[in-house]
């Protein structure tokens, strides 16, 4: 059997709430769902169970504090000069950028291949298609977008599946930081 896999942060339900409230002023996006919003420390991919179980396993020995963390500022990602994707950033952290590190560490050494592109922390607001409407309006709004710090305390091992609505995302396994 084969599992489309990820490893991902969960914003708390008050920075949900403010991440949602953004979601308007941009025709033809598909916005992401409440249960969708998330920040990811590492794609996986496509595994086998039996991988699946190794990388399971091999999270289970990251080894990183609780750390304060918080929403700063939106802006897009483009792919051939077409904009792609709507997000909101989140603010420096050297704690992020360690974890995400040992993520990283503990997928290759479940035999996942080196992640090539880099670490661009973000939650993904909204696809965007050929078709979206003009995203200005949207970014010279929601640019200065600020939460409040908030604690991340654990981090997830994400199933994905995919369907003509879009992405499903089903929590697998919860890491606890100390």
């Amino acid at each position: 059997m084969s599992h489309r896999l990820f490893v991902a942060i969960k914003p708390p339900p008050d920075v949900i709430d403010m991440l949602i409230d953004t979601m308007e002023g941009v025709d033809n996006v598909r916005w992401q769902g409440e249960d969708q919003l998330h920040l990811t420390l590492r794609f996986i991919g496509e595994v086998d169970t039996p991988q699946a179980n190794d990388i399971a396993d091999a999270l289970g020995s990251v080894r990183a504090g609780k750390f304060d963390l918080a929403i700063r500022g939106a802006g897009h990602f483009e792919k051939k000069g077409r904009p792609h994707t709507l997000w909101a950033g989140v603010a420096p952290s050297r704690a992020l950028i360690q974890l995400q590190q040992s993520v990283e560490s503990a997928c290759r050494s479940a035999g996942i291949a080196p992640e090539t592109r880099v670490f661009a922390p973000h939650v993904t607001l909204a696809r965007l298609s050929g078709r979206a409407g003009d995203i200005a309006p949207f970014l010279a709004q929601h640019g200065a977008l600020r939460s409040e710090p908030f604690t991340v305390e654990r981090f997830f091992l994400v199933e994905s599946t995919l369907s003509a609505k879009g992405a499903h995302y089903d929590p697998v396994v919860a890491y606890g930081l100390s």
